[in-house]
């Protein structure tokens, strides 16, 4: 396997349980890349849900989407990931967070360390036996710096009797890179 970025190896690490996934859960919207990968590799009548505040963001993903003829089994949801208990019931076979701004959008307007964690922790309690989140944190900026203390700590929190957590990091590279944490449900025990 090839050492990629943060991104590139959670979509790694999510390609063999999205071929069975049933209900998967994008948390950040973004662009819609993310969006596209998990549309893009589940099963046909799999549902893809994915969260975004800003309308652009929406905008953007329907657009990649429907380029893909891709856009019938997602639901875009204008509101905030720390929401998405409003709208999915569960269980959740996998999700992804890419945490900070929307690329080519407005830096000052990014995802923010409490409404993360209850994002994750709604996931968490959906989390499907066998499921596995990814989230990307960007710790280089002062909210993203916040907000990757705020997942650290409350991941380090999961009991280990159902959850499994890891962070992988490059070592060697500058500006602060991303950190790509991984949370999979063991199924021994209820969260």
């Amino acid at each position: 396997m090839t050492i990629a970025n943060a991104v590139a190896m959670a979509h790694r690490l999510l390609a063999d349980k999205l071929a069975t996934a049933r209900t998967v859960v994008d948390a950040t919207a973004g662009n819609g890349r993310d969006t596209l990968f998990l549309a893009a590799n589940t099963p046909g009548d799999a549902v893809v849900w994915a969260f975004d505040r800003q309308q652009a963001a929406l905008d953007n993903t329907a657009r990649l989407l429907a380029e893909h003829g891709l856009g019938g089994k997602c639901r875009l949801v204008a509101d905030c990931h720390s929401r998405l208990g409003d709208y999915v019931s569960g269980p959740v076979d996998a999700a992804m967070f890419n945490l900070g701004y929307l690329p080519g959008g407005d830096h000052g307007f990014t995802t923010c360390a409490a409404s993360t964690v209850a994002a994750l922790g709604c996931l968490t309690g959906l989390l499907a036996p066998g499921g596995l989140v990814t989230v990307v944190a960007y710790h280089g900026h002062p909210a993203g710096c916040e907000e990757n203390a705020a997942v650290a700590e409350y991941l380090a929190k999961l009991p280990q009797t159902a959850f499994a957590v890891a962070a992988w990091r490059m070592l060697n590279q500058r500006n602060r890179p991303p950190i790509l944490y991984i949370i999979g449900r063991t199924g021994r025990e209820t969260a």
